[in-house]
Order: C-alpha cells, then structure tokens, then sequence
C-alpha cells in the first residue's frame, strides 16, 4: 500500500478543525485508511541517518497514512481532504469539467517514431493555477507518488509537467538518435546529449532506476515546443528551460506511456486534484493530441458514467439490512453520487473521473461496507453448516515433520527463489533441462528463478553453519516448481522432502534408513508389487558414481538417494562428504 506523508497542522487546517491523534486514527479507519506513523521530517532522518544529520531539520509533525493502492485519488493533501470532507458530508463531491480555452487550443502531436518506444500522449492545460510553497510541494510529491503507483516506475506513464508561458505550441512529440538530441535538463547548467545524460544520470539514486526503460533503444521519445525547445525526454528528465516553479500561473501537462487507459487516469487525477487552485475551480482547459494515424482527440476526458446496482445485492454482499436511500446515502459519502431510481430497489451511481477504482459492481458493494463501517456490521451465524478440515496435503506434512525431527533431524527453512547456479550449474544440470520458472526482472543474482529442488537450499545452509559440531542432519518439506503446459498458470507445485547428513563419513545407510522409516510411516512395505516401495540403482550428475539410487514407490518413480558427487560438494563450499534423499510426497495422498 502506498504511505502519503502529510503535514498534520496543514491538513487540520484543510479539514477546517483538529483531532487527537487518536480521534484522527478513528477517522482514518472508517473512511478505510489506515494512519501508520506519526513522526517528523527530523525524526525520519534521525533513524536512517543518525541524530548529526538530522541536525537542523524541521519538526514538523508527520501524520503518514497508509492508502489503498487502487485509490489513485487520495495520494496528495488534496485529494485526501477532498475524500474526508466528503465522506464527513461537509462539501458535496465536486463537479470536474473540462473548457475550450479562449484563444488556439494547445496541440500536441505525436509522429510515426513513437510507435515502438512509447507510442501513447495526452495532455492538458491548468489555467490561471495559483501555487504556494505547500501546494507545490504537494504537485510534485503527486507526481511521484503516481509514478511509483500505476505508473510502474514510469515503464507505463510518465509525467511531464511544464510552465506554459515560457513555450509556444503545437508540440511534437517524436523520437530521434540519442546523438541527436541535445538540451538543458532540470537542475543542470549546460546542455547534454542523451548519450551524456545517459551517462550522468547512471550515479544519479534518483533517476538511474529508470535508465533501463529506454536505454537500449536506437531511438529516444522527446517533445520540442514550435521553436525547437525541448520540454521533456520522457522518461527520463524534463527540460530546464520549462520548468514550473510556485510562481508559474500555466501548467501545460504531458503524459506518455506504453499504455493508453493508464496515461488517461494518470492525466485526469493530476488536473482534478489541483484545479481547486485554479481561477476557475475545477476546471480544466483542453488540449488537442493528434495521432501518427490523423486522428485527433482531445484530453482531458475527465468522463463521468453511471452504473445501476440492487439494493438488495448490496445488502445480501455486505450482511446488512438497510434502504436503498440510506445505502444512496452511504455511497455519496464515498464520493459516489448516487439515487435510487425505477422500483425502488436500485440504486444509479455516477462514477467521478477521479475513481478510476470503481470497475465493477463489487467495488461499489464495498465502498457501501466501509460508510457503513465494517464494525457495524452484526456478527451472524452462516446459514450453510460445514466443518473445516486441514488440507490432506498440509497434514500430511505435519505428521512427516514431527517424525523426522524425532529421527534426529534438524527442520530449515529456505528460499522458494535462487539463482540458475544453484538448481543447474553446481549440480550438474544443464538449466534448459531443469524446467524452472525464471523471474523477468529478478532484483538480484541469488533470486532469478523458483526453485525445482529442494537441495541446494539445505546444501546452502550447512555451508553457512559449517562451524556447528557434526553431524550435520538437516530436513525440508517444501514446494518447488515446476513449468507445466497443461495448467492455466503455466507452472505446478510439487511437495517434496529432502533431508541431507554431513559429516566426515558419507553415511549412505543413515539417509537409507530414514527412507524406510519414512516408508514405515506412510504404511508402504518394501517389495516390487504395486502398493509396497523398492529402490534401484541409478545415475544423477548430482551423485558420486554408483552411489545413487532411484525411489520406486506404487508404481511411479517419487525421487533419488545417493551420495553426492564431490564437485557438488566443492561448489557449495562443503568439504566433506554429504548424502542426500529427496522424494515427492503427493502420491502418498
């Protein structure tokens, strides 16, 4: 969930009133937030860099509120007090509309270079916009708080704010050679390639994060003004010669993105949030965006819609029973107008441009829970009577765990994620051969795909306990991962066990005699018949030659036992010799 860290006194002071810090708490919890942290710039700085840092800093109280991750609207001061006013029925939920301007409507125009890098533009002007030193800050703080959020790290949307007066449209939106683009960037003082600030910006914690979206392309996005001014090259930086500041009475707004929908939500929470401050309340002047293809739209859309739902759907979902002008009631506190209309039994919402959440009938069912509030909501018996049962294949692994630690085994813990190294190379196996799930954009080396084995994980941790006193008798009872065509996720988890013994000896017959034990309990007698276990030997690039033998129980092959080879051994950073079992549990269902 995103946090929004708001300044306590300036949002009393929106709210028109004071709370107790638990008053507000209260308050948060009904309108479904969650008030995580109260602290101060000078004790957040304290923490993460110790109290000489923090030396001078402001002690400015900090509420900072946890919000849910789909409530676009509620990531600024604005929109959070908007929310609270509405939701306390002090103001009525604005009305957001967008206007022609006077004179030549902005343009933006996007060419055919854009199509394979980010394709996608929209716009909008906030006319006669008057900022102070909070407002600004907050203008800013938004933007970043929806690039982090449904921007995804600007990889779908990025913003692009600019002051108008100090350009002259139509703008062009194109890409070009990174040689060939050459500007001025926020916060520089001389002008730079792409190439150089390619470069510059890989030192720079801020921005580096987002290098990667477009580095390797042969071609840049950029935006010039009719003069060849370059406001942006998304999504990296904007230009300096446009930048906003608190005296900027313009704001021309950009977006540009792989993705459509996204770039026109991100568009209309930015100009609904801050058109309060515009001469005209909450409205927004349009903007024109032609397309490579000749079409042309105009932005914002800021659209409103209308979505009918029962009042007994509403009442049967949430477990209440209320009217359907009190459950009106309830959703136009959620900033959701709505009335009842036809029999009296439905309800007709209007969907603000700001509530890019509501998608389905559902979500309305549960804005109608939290104005109800989810503690008013009376406990009552299910009509249904059911007895709940452990999960066969959980208990199944509790009853082996306890009897493996009885056998004098240690139970670990590891990671589902490791590296292709560990499930192929120090193993002997080829990665194509292993059918692992890679992760796309694995953060770090140790967690690039799921895990298709137990044992690297258990051969790990010894390496890292090797100074405890030997024996070494280790145990896991975990999923791993395998690809499988034939499911609709592409991927099966398989329950294994896996025990390994360490010491100066291999001990074959230690891990040998746990198997049978294992078998004893799981009430499957030796022998070569269908319902009873036999072990035959084997080969496994894992294992030292004829030290390896397969698992045959009812019928199918469930794992190996063996010895393991010394390259193994050498790899995992062992030094003496290590035996291992490693079945799969399931077919004893």
């Amino acid at each position: 969930m995103p946090t929004v860290s708001v300044k306590r006194d300036l949002l009393f002071q929106a709210l028109g009133r004071t709370y107790t810090d638990e008053e507000f708490d209260e308050l948060c919890f009904e309108f479904g937030l969650e008030l995580d942290e109260i602290t101060s710039e000078k004790e957040i700085i304290s923490k993460e860099q110790g109290s000489i840092k923090a030396a001078g800093a402001s002690d400015v109280v900090l509420y900072k509120i946890d919000v849910p991750a789909n409530r676009y609207d509620l990531l600024c001061l604005e929109g959070l007090v908007r929310g609270l006013q509405v939701f306390k029925e002090r103001i009525k939920a604005p009305v957001y509309k967008r206007v022609m301007p006077d004179g030549k409507i902005q343009k933006l125009i996007i060419t055919e270079e854009t199509a394979k890098i980010r394709p996608f533009a929209v716009a909008a002007v906030l006319r006669n916009i008057k900022f102070t030193k909070g407002r600004y800050d907050s203008f800013i703080e938004l933007q970043e708080k929806l690039h982090q959020n449904i921007c995804r790290k600007r990889a779908l949307v990025a913003i692009g704010t600019h002051d108008l007066d100090t350009l002259s449209g139509p703008f062009t939106y194109t890409a070009k050679r990174p040689s060939d683009i050459k500007f001025k960037p926020l916060n520089k003082t001389k002008e730079y390639t792409a190439c150089e600030l390619m470069n510059i910006y890989k030192t720079d914690n801020h921005l580096k994060q987002y290098l990667h979206i477009i580095e390797n392309k042969p071609l840049y996005p950029v935006i010039y003004d009719s003069n060849g001014v370059v406001l942006s090259m998304p999504p990296i930086i904007n230009g300096d010669h446009s930048r906003i500041t608190v005296n900027t009475r313009n704001v021309f707004i950009e977006c540009t993105g792989t993705d459509f929908t996204k770039a026109k939500i991100v568009l209309d929470i930015i100009v609904t949030m801050f058109s309060e401050y515009c001469e005209k309340q909450f409205t927004v002047e349009a903007a024109e965006v032609v397309f490579p293809n000749g079409k042309s739209y105009t932005f914002p859309e800021l659209a409103y819609r209308k979505e009918i739902v029962r009042a007994d759907l509403i009442n049967k979902k949430v477990g209440i029973r209320e009217t359907p002008e009190n459950l009106a009631k309830l959703l136009t506190r959620m900033y959701l107008k709505s009335e009842v209309i036809g029999d009296g039994n439905q309800i007709e919402i209007e969907i603000p441009p700001t509530r890019a959440d509501i998608i389905h009938a559902c979500d309305i069912v549960e804005d109608a829970a939290i104005a109800y509030g989810y503690n008013n909501i009376q406990m009552t018996l299910p009509k249904t009577y059911t007895i709940a049962n452990q999960f066969p294949l959980n208990k199944l692994t509790e009853l082996l765990r306890h009897d493996m630690a009885a056998a004098g085994f240690t139970e670990v813990l590891t990671f589902a994620l490791c590296s292709q190294e560990d499930i192929a190379d120090k193993l002997g196996v080829d990665i194509s051969a292993t059918k692992a799930v890679h992760i796309s954009n694995p953060k770090t080396a140790e967690f690039q795909v799921a895990r298709t084995t137990l044992l690297p994980g258990l051969l790990k941790t010894i390496a890292a306990n090797r100074k405890m006193p030997l024996p070494l008798k280790l145990f896991e009872i975990s999923d791993i991962v395998i690809k499988d065509s034939n499911t609709d996720v592409g991927a099966k988890n398989y329950r294994h066990l896996c025990a390994v013994y360490y010491n100066k000896n291999p001990g074959f017959e230690i891990i040998h005699g746990l198997l049978d034990r294992i078998m004893q309990l799981l009430d499957v007698p030796p022998g070569e018949d269908k319902a009873g276990y036999v072990i035959r030997a084997s080969e496994g690039p894992a294992f030292f030659p004829g030290r390896c033998a397969e698992i045959f129980a009812r019928g199918q092959s469930i794992g190996k036992l063996g010895v393991l080879h010394p390259d193994v051994i050498t790899k995992f950073e062992l030094t003496m010799p290590c035996s291992s079992l490693e079945i799969n549990i399931e077919p004893f269902l």
